[in-house]
């Protein structure tokens, strides 16, 4: 059974981390390459309201990435950075910092990718540069645009799996 609405967990176990986990119903090799395909990433990345316009990928240790995001009322928001580690179905590390950044420094990305049953739990740790950078993201609606963002690639991991398992 396929549950697109599984919670996120959020835990802070330090001053400059916070970590998300969600599970999905999908093999890690599928959630993988939504983290890193642009045609995918442009499906389901963002809070509900918000889409990317823009999605560069080059997906190598020290490739950069940028995604330009578009929100309600023409909001916009810009987001980049490179990768540090790229260990395919398993493990995604990259520095990120946005355009208009309210905290200072980059904010260390590391994703894992656990799969067990045909089914991946993803983790992402976010490792801010500052006490005071993790705790003004906590501030913000950051765990429900997370929370939302994971939902809209649960749906859509579930409609690819549903494709494949009807037209292998």
């Amino acid at each position: 059974m396929t549950n697109v609405d599984d919670p996120l967990v959020v835990h802070t176990p330090g001053n400059r981390e916070i970590v998300l986990s969600r599970l999905f119903e999908a093999p890690a090799q599928l959630v993988f390459a939504a983290f890193t395909q642009p045609e995918l990433l442009a499906r389901w990345y963002g809070a509900r309201g918000w889409r990317l316009t823009e999605c560069d990928v080059d997906l190598r240790i020290g490739g950069r990435w940028r995604f330009v995001s578009q929100g309600p009322e023409g909001a916009q928001m810009v987001q980049a950075g490179v990768y540090r580690q790229v260990e395919p179905s398993h493990r995604l590390v990259y520095t990120e910092l946005f355009d208009d950044q309210s905290y200072p420094g980059e904010t260390l990305v590391s994703h894992e990718f656990t799969e067990l049953a045909g089914r991946t739990t993803v983790t992402t740790t976010l490792l801010y540069a500052t006490a005071e950078g993790r705790d003004t993201v906590l501030r913000y609606p950051m765990a429900r645009g997370v929370g939302q963002s994971f939902t809209r690639l649960a749906e859509l991991l579930h409609s690819t799996t549903t494709t494949e398992e009807e037209h292998p």
